[in-house]
């Protein structure tokens, strides 16, 4: 489903500022494939979505989603196939809509339905009830109103409301507080195992990241430095992921957030 070949990508090159994010980057996904992305802070985890996500150009090679070269394709049209949730809840709906219509923009693939009729409020009503946060009574509200564990679960249903070729999920359940993170995440789960979709996670929970999905990738300065899956992943610990990280580094993994998850 996606196939990328040695990208690079430097940030202000020839000044003092310069930073190489991403190192020579090459990764296969399967159709199908739920993939857990960890790695300290800088290890250019967020610069590979966007990279994915087109909010940038890399320096050098190729990106391929589901046979289609989209290595300079706009980002507005790689939107129309890729699903993507970040960490802020504010940034996956429009607050002065109301939850209907956020909904008719997610139904229309990004445009506008000629008219939301009586149906596609009925089936709005039905995917709202899967999130059980009640919802389904409150479609004239305005998302601006909603907590933002509400915001970030309905932004999931919007994301995936057309199932995308590939939906990436940027810590999407990092600002929420840790009983509202865990429904989020069943919810994630629940859609993404049910619609059979492609999905890149990037997770500070390194026992999410051992326990979801078939494959754990590691990385490190803009490289995937190790990628586990089938019986490499399996039994697996989090002191195991810490002393692989040593082992390829020489480095003590010291990203306190994720140790403490």
């Amino acid at each position: 489903m996606l196939s990328i070949s040695h990208i690079n990508k430097t940030f202000d090159p020839g000044t003092a500022s310069e930073k190489q994010a991403l190192s020579d980057l090459s990764l296969e996904v399967a159709d199908g494939d739920f993939i857990n992305i960890i790695g300290a802070n800088g290890a250019g985890k967020s610069t590979l979505f966007a990279a994915i996500a087109g909010d940038f150009m890399t320096d050098s090679g190729s990106i391929v989603l589901d046979g289609e070269d989209i290595t300079f394709e706009s980002d507005h049209k790689r939107a129309r196939v890729i699903g993507r949730l970040f960490q802020d809840p504010m940034r996956g709906s429009a607050p002065g809509m109301t939850i209907e219509e956020n909904l008719a923009l997610a139904a229309g693939g990004g445009g506008w339905l000629s008219r939301i009729s009586a149906k596609d409020k009925e089936i709005f009503r039905e995917r709202l009830k899967r999130l059980n946060m009640g919802l389904e009574d409150r479609m004239q509200h305005e998302v601006g109103l909603l907590s933002g564990g509400q915001r970030q679960a309905l932004a999931l249903m919007m994301a995936t409301f057309n199932p995308p070729k590939l939906l990436l999920l940027d810590e999407h359940t990092a600002a929420l507080d840790p009983g509202t993170a865990e429904k989020v995440l069943s919810l994630t789960k629940e859609i993404v195992e049910g619609e059979g979709l492609t999905c890149l996670m990037i997770t500070h929970n390194m026992h999410q990241a051992l326990e979801l999905g078939n494959r754990t990738l590691m990385m490190d300065n803009g490289r995937v430095i190790y990628d586990l899956s089938g019986e490499k992943r399996k039994g697996l610990s989090v002191e195991d992921l810490t002393a692989l990280f040593k082992e390829s580094t020489g480095r003590v993994f010291d990203n306190d957030r994720m140790l403490l998850s």
